[in-house]
C-alpha cells in the first residue's frame, strides 16, 4: 500500500486528521525596539507556529500558514506532532 499526504502516517492518525487538532491562537501587539507596533499571532502548543504582520488577520493567516506546514514537514519526516493536552 501506497502512502499519500491524506493516508495514515503516523500513529494511524492521517494528516487531514492532524490538521483538524483545535490549536489555541494567540494573537497580541508587540512594540518593535524602532516603537513600530506588529501583530503577533502563534499556537504556543506548536512550537515554531508563529508569525508577525501589520494587520492581525495577516499575522493569522501567516501563523496558520506555519501551523499547517509544521505539520506536515514532521509527518512526512515520521516525527510525532506535539497535540494540545485536553481541557482540565
Amino acid at each position: 500500500m501506497t502512502r499519500t499526504s491524506h493516508q495514515a502516517i503516523v500513529g494511524g492518525v492521517t494528516r487531514d486528521e492532524y490538521l483538524r487538532i483545535p490549536y489555541v491562537l494567540v494573537v497580541e501587539s508587540v512594540m518593535q525596539p524602532d516603537g513600530d507596533w506588529l501583530r503577533r499571532a502563534s499556537y504556543p502548543e506548536l512550537p515554531g507556529a508563529f508569525a508577525e504582520a501589520e494587520s492581525a488577520v495577516d499575522a493569522m493567516d501567516l501563523a496558520e500558514d506555519r501551523r499547517v506546514s509544521i505539520i506536515t514537514e514532521r509527518l512526512s519526516r515520521g516525527e510525532r506532532v506535539p497535540v494540545p493536552r485536553p481541557p482540565i
